[in-house]
């Protein structure tokens, strides 16, 4: 029965409801900006802290590295009458090795090794690869196995 009165005019009142029915059950573009305005927000507030968190790993990765290749040296030395290893590969290739990977010269979680030997010392340099984004400190351990942190200028 059409109705051919009123703002439905054409419509059964059974149509008319189905239509309504159809319009109330998506979200509105207004409503979808919120949410998507809110991941915005949540977003910019948790990324920045985990990057910071990701920094603070390279870096006690890299100190941690650093005194492990020292450990490894400051062994060696005390196995050898007081003499230091004068390369990387005296550690790397005794049996059973003091250190099973060398580090020296090869960038491995966002810092570059640098190592100086010789059988009266040694200095290992771990420098971060991006600053700001792999490392935020330069970590140095020379003989003794004493790390020295120097904060990195941009």
């Amino acid at each position: 029965m059409l109705v051919n009165q009123g703002p439905n005019k054409g419509f059964t009142p059974l149509e008319n409801s189905n239509q309504r029915k159809f319009s109330l059950t998506g979200f509105t573009l207004v409503e979808i900006m919120i949410v998507v305005a809110i991941i915005a927000i949540l977003a910019s507030i948790a990324v920045p802290g985990l990057i910071r968190s990701r920094i603070t790993a390279y870096d006690v990765w890299a100190r941690n590295t650093l005194q492990v290749m020292s450990k490894a040296t400051e062994i060696s030395m005390a196995l050898s009458n007081g003499n230091y290893p004068a390369t990387m590969t005296d550690l790397t290739g005794a049996t059973p090795p003091f250190l099973n990977h060398d580090y020296c010269g090869t960038s491995e979680a966002g810092f570059n090794f640098t190592c100086t030997n010789s059988t009266s010392g040694y200095s290992y340099v771990a420098t971060p690869v991006v600053l700001g984004y792999s490392g935020s400190t330069t970590y140095t351990i020379s003989s003794g196995g004493i790390v020295t942190p120097a904060p990195v200028s941009p």
